[in-house]
């Protein structure tokens, strides 16, 4: 598995974000994570891309336990938070540059150039982040994180505040990226997961209230439906 999840439990003060909540996610597989406001989607991935320490429990990825080996980890995950922070200032080609800094990448021109034309980003590479829409920013934030080649994709809200459009073209960078590469992304839109995913996780107040493939889902009605009727307690 590129992603196993045992046990995981988050506390802020008295509070459970994630409580003792288990799931895995195979090599090459495209998981939507969903949930409503506050039922610990973006702890949970924060947790295991090494930015947030869990309480109790254990998150490996990529053979590495998180707790243990937080850089080894972030080395081999791509991760997009649901911020997209970014330099505005810097140009595309520029801020990828600075990127591969971080990561300490060899052949930067070629990887650059690489994660541009995988992003759509060819005809937005030499102007600044400030100038771009929001669609090309979010492809500028995946280019970020696929630039030093993971094997673990982690995209927290993707396509928040997307036009339908760009939201079509980012679900095609994802879709694309789930070729070869492990996928897990967090979404408040059901029809993209459902266009996306073979298969989702249900988080609902800490807790895992469903891991099924979409099909065994829709078995029970809509999406949307059984979304409803599982997060709305």
């Amino acid at each position: 598995m590129s992603i196993q999840v045992s046990n995981l439990t988050k506390l802020y003060g008295q509070q459970k974000a994630i409580d003792n909540i288990s799931f895995s996610v195979g090599k090459a597989e495209i998981v939507g994570f969903l949930g409503p406001n506050g039922a610990g989607k973006s702890t949970t991935l924060k947790i295991i891309t090494g930015y947030l320490q869990a309480d109790s429990g254990s998150a490996v990825v990529a053979g590495m336990d998180v707790s243990k080996d937080a850089l080894g980890v972030k080395a081999k995950v791509g991760y997009l938070p649901e911020a997209n922070p970014q330099y505005y200032e810097m140009y595309v080609k520029e801020y990828l540059g600075f990127i591969a800094g971080v990561h300490s990448i060899k052949n930067v021109e070629l990887k650059i150039k690489n994660v541009i034309e995988v992003t759509g980003l060819t005809l937005e590479a030499s102007k600044k982040i400030g100038q771009l829409s929001k669609g090309y920013k979010q492809r500028v934030g995946i280019a970020a994180a696929l630039l030093h080649d993971p094997e673990v994709i982690i995209l927290d809200e993707p396509t928040s505040g997307l036009d339908p459009n760009q939201i079509i073209e980012i679900r095609d960078v994802i879709k694309n990226l789930g070729k070869n590469k492990t996928v897990l992304f967090s979404s408040h839109i059901l029809q993209e997961v459902e266009a996306i995913c073979d298969r989702v996780i249900i988080i609902n107040r800490g807790h895992i209230v469903a891991d099924d493939k979409v099909s065994n889902l829709k078995e029970r009605g809509s999406l949307e439906e059984v979304f409803r009727t599982l997060t709305n307690n």
